[in-house]
């Protein structure tokens, strides 16, 4: 074999690693990690040659030499805002990964291992459509008060992926078309796709509607009394919003295959919640068709919910008058990984520096 792309999607729990040749996945596998395997470490970086271990034995079982890799494909994490793109892995952008000055993400060790793989290689390492990717409007970047701005920090790399993937199979130019794309995981980011650019979207982290996790925007002037009365700490109000918040403040859980099954024994609770997440999520699309006076073309829904067929026919009723809707269940971030760097490799697109 020879021409091969090394994929790998590090995570919190997890070492995704694939190998492609041209289009075609050759493997793909995913190596977990439990609380005991990662608890000697003291940082996400300190894990770093570990997980570049555990990729070189990936490749001595498969029996591929790093000769025979073309280019490397690595997941992109909470870096500056950047454009969509792929972009080439460079000193500098290993350096913001380190640092970890917007948080530290798990992410942030796939470009450090595969840079690393890089040099000894001789060959280019890339990440394709970072959390960070921010194209929004300059209007749409006005939060209401001068002192704060609106930034983005979405899936990026999956919404981009499957709207330039729709676009490819539908033989139509992404660039021309005005696209809403909705990812529904444990964290759902909606945005509108215009002129080749996500020019709007929800920053999953901090605004939009709630999901199985997370709240989404919530009433402001209710928080700071919260914060004044209880005099909480801001670590815990974050957890409190971001990974305690959502479905799983009102249900205690995040798993949302249960929250299906409560909802199909027809749990009085787990109905009103979900109808109130498909309310937020269908209000939230209605707004962004706005953005380009009405005229959307198609909405996308994708992510690991989309694969929950009752969540996609309670959505698709409330905003199926918009536009035609497409579904792409899943969230394969090593294939979206590869597809970009292809493009990229055939000359499609040219690489983006950091």
């Amino acid at each position: 074999m020879s021409d091969l792309i090394l994929i790998i999607n590090t995570g919190n729990t997890s070492t995704k690693i694939g190998i492609y040749k041209g289009e075609t996945k050759l493997f793909d596998e995913s190596i977990k990690h439990s609380d005991e395997d990662l608890a000697g470490f003291s940082d996400i970086n300190s894990q770093k040659d570990y997980r570049e271990g555990l990729v070189f034995d990936f490749l001595n079982e498969k029996k591929i030499q790093i000769d025979e890799l073309i280019a490397i494909a690595s997941r992109g994490g909470l870096l500056k805002p950047v454009d969509s793109g792929t972009f080439l892995v460079n000193d500098e952008m290993i350096k913001d990964l380190i640092e970890a000055k917007r948080g530290a993400h798990a992410s942030h060790l796939s470009a450090q291992i595969g840079y690393s793989i890089a040099k000894k290689a001789g060959i280019d390492c890339y990440i394709v459509d970072p959390i960070s990717v921010d194209e929004l409007d300059p209007i749409a970047r006005l939060s209401g008060h001068k002192l704060f701005e609106r930034i983005m920090l979405s899936h990026a790399l999956n919404m981009k992926a499957v709207a330039k993937r729709f676009a490819k199979e539908k033989s139509l130019d992404y660039k021309k078309l005005n696209l809403i794309v909705i990812h529904l995981g444990t964290g759902i980011s909606i945005s509108i796709h215009s002129g080749g650019k996500m020019v709007d979207g929800i920053n999953s982290s901090e605004e939009g509607c709630f999901s199985p996790d997370r709240a989404g925007g919530l009433p402001i002037l209710q928080v700071i009394r919260y914060i004044n009365k209880t005099g909480i700490d801001i670590k815990k109000l974050e957890k409190m919003i971001f990974g305690s918040g959502g479905i799983f403040s009102y249900l205690n859980t995040k798993n949302f295959f249960k929250v299906e099954e409560l909802y199909n024994q027809g749990d009085k609770e787990t109905i009103k919640i979900v109808k109130a997440m498909v309310y937020q999520i269908a209000k939230e699309v209605g707004a962004f068709s706005t953005v380009v006076n009405g005229k959307v073309d198609n909405i996308i829904i994708t992510g690991g919910m989309a694969y929950v067929d009752f969540l996609i026919k309670l959505i698709s009723e409330r905003i199926d008058f918009i536009a035609p809707i497409e579904i792409y269940p899943g969230e394969d971030e090593i294939e979206a990984l590869a597809e970009g760097t292809l493009r990229v490799l055939t000359g499609e697109e040219k690489p983006l520096v950091y």
